[in-house]
């Protein structure tokens, strides 16, 4: 199988999981021992001053903390549009990554162009995310710079998949409740 950085893991209406159904996942890191992503459209009501009072100096005042996933909720996570991509821990496309502890919170402002704050983040163990691919829980789309910076990440999931076009356009507008439709 081939591995799995730069796309973007949209979950399958069918989901089963109620932490990542609807989500937009971008991979961050996907091999051999596993992989690691970022959900991208669950943003909090927690303000990012609030959670990370460090990050005062590098964020709007209104930016809020989104949830990255279910993996260590208490975690913090930012991705980032980097100056030199070669800061990054793992890019997920273009030059945005994810901060590492070499680029350190003192320099985020600097090495950064644009930024967002997530609390957690999705990992899958050896084999995991292949066989959640062939039971088909995900659907496949290359990211793109904007997905992760979108201004409107509760559309994402439906944005995404209409982008894909074909039977995509039609889930995309299939409503949270199937029976109610």
């Amino acid at each position: 199988m081939a591995f799995l950085h730069g796309q973007l893991l949209v979950a399958s209406p069918t989901m089963g999981d109620p932490n990542l159904a609807r989500t937009v996942v971008a991979i961050a890191n996907h091999d051999e021992d596993g992989a690691l992503g970022i959900v991208l459209n669950r943003p909090s009501e927690t303000e990012v001053v609030e959670a990370v009072p460090e990050l005062e100096d590098v964020v709007d005042a209104d930016e809020v903390v989104f949830v990255g996933g279910p993996v260590q909720p208490a975690s913090i996570v930012v991705l980032a549009e980097f100056e030199d991509p070669g800061e990054a821990a793992y890019l997920v496309v273009d030059g945005i990554g994810l901060v590492s502890d070499r680029t350190g919170l003192d320099r985020l402002g600097v090495a950064t162009a644009r930024r967002r704050v997530f609390a957690g983040y999705t990992g899958w163990g050896p084999g995991q995310l292949e066989a959640e691919l062939e039971r088909e829980d995900w659907i496949l789309e290359p990211v793109r710079p904007d997905d992760v910076f979108d201004e409107e990440p509760g559309d994402l999931w439906g944005r995404v998949l209409a982008r894909k076009g074909g039977q995509f356009r039609l889930l995309a507008r299939m409503p949270l409740d199937p029976t109610v439709n």
